[in-house]
């Protein structure tokens, strides 16, 4: 009896371990998953020239890669005439970046190079110097330097040979920042939080969080993407600073996303299944022709070749699985019992489509 007692208590003791780590949801920190109004970054665009490509440039027919060298040669005091003019070595290219918010003069940022011709690699090439504009049609960076290209490629006599895309290259720390973005945090009175991903019960959970950090009537939310938190002129970044600290539960939304030209399928962890059952099968069917030939004599010594051509078809079909869903399954099982239909990708695809059409599956099929 003393034993059946012990087990129960143990039992007792596992159950409300179990209950309390299920009930224990992760948080993240409040920067890792929001930014502060008018901290954003900006996108810069610009046009340039790469030389020094060994004969892999742009060809003649790419007339504005001449028209620019002609145009770039005239600055220097060399006038040459663009019709007759060979840009093996050079290729014109699309400059752009991602000016983060902050950015005072004198600081570097990354920029893409990418092809705008037919060159056939940037391989080995320098940029020069290109200016970088803004949506506003203001230069707000300046790029040059060697390329850097994750892949090779090398041709010769009709043959060529070529690893990952090399049309397309970077230039680590390759622009130097002319002009700063003016960037307003605050009104002086309040600053906005806004979250990546707009969810009510999050801003609510967000809310909640910064008021016990801060005391109470600190912060409201307006809708789901907005905190408004209240702030003073003199701590707004320490205020910032706090803030972005501050732990928040964060709610999971169920969602299936759907990649359809790769066959790539992510599942979310709340993902839920009402009472379903599944079944799969695969047809195959395969056509083979087979063209048979006879030589046949027709009065007066000619001789005809006949053909003949017999066609096949055979049809294959794998025997069905059937694997029933009980209500309330997780993500768990679902994968769990797509594996054991062996299915593909492309498959999974299928079956989920199938699921959110007969009301089985309890979240959002959003397909890309």
């Amino acid at each position: 009896m003393k034993q059946i007692h012990a087990l129960i208590i143990t039992l007792g003791i596992l159950l409300l371990t179990a209950a309390s780590v299920t009930a224990q949801k992760p948080s993240s920190r409040l920067i890792d998953i929001a930014h502060i109004e008018g901290a954003r970054s900006n996108q810069l665009v610009g046009y340039g020239l790469v030389v020094g490509l060994d004969g892999t440039g742009d060809s003649q027919q790419t007339i504005f890669t001449a028209q620019s060298v002609a145009n770039m040669l005239v600055k220097f005091g060399i006038k040459v005439s663009a019709t007759t003019m060979k840009t093996k070595n050079v290729a014109a290219v699309m400059v752009t970046a991602d000016l983060p918010p902050f950015q005072r003069p004198g600081s570097k940022i990354d920029i893409v190079v990418s092809s705008l011709g037919d060159a056939k690699t940037l391989q080995g090439g320098t940029l020069l110097q290109a200016p970088l504009q803004g949506a506003d049609g203001n230069i707000y960076a300046v790029a040059q330097g060697s390329i850097a290209v994750g892949g090779f490629f090398a041709g010769s006599g009709g043959s060529s040979s070529n690893k990952n895309h090399t049309l397309v290259g970077r230039i680590p720390n390759g622009a130097i920042v002319e002009r700063p973005v003016p960037t307003t945090l605050s009104d002086g009175k309040t600053i906005n939080v806004l979250l990546d991903s707009p969810d009510f019960q999050t801003a609510a959970h967000v809310a909640e969080a910064i008021n016990e950090s801060l005391g109470k009537g600190s912060a409201v939310a307006k809708d789901a993407a907005t905190i408004q938190v209240n702030s003073a002129p003199d701590n707004m970044i320490t205020l910032i600073a706090k803030i972005g600290d501050i732990q928040v539960v964060e709610s999971s939304t169920a969602k299936v996303i759907v990649n359809e030209r790769t066959g790539t399928v992510v599942i979310g962890g709340s993902v839920k299944l009402s009472p379903a059952a599944i079944a799969h099968g695969n047809l195959s069917i395969e056509v083979s022709s087979q063209t048979q030939s006879q030589v046949a004599a027709l009065p007066g010594g000619k001789v005809v070749e006949q053909s003949q051509t017999q066609s096949t078809v055979k049809s294959t079909e794998q025997s069905a699985h059937m694997i029933y869903m009980q209500p309330g399954n997780s993500l768990q099982d679902l994968v769990h019992a797509l594996n054991e239909l062996k299915v593909t990708p492309r498959d999974v695809i299928a079956i989920l489509q199938s699921l959110k059409q007969a009301g089985a599956l309890h979240a959002d099929l959003e397909i890309i």
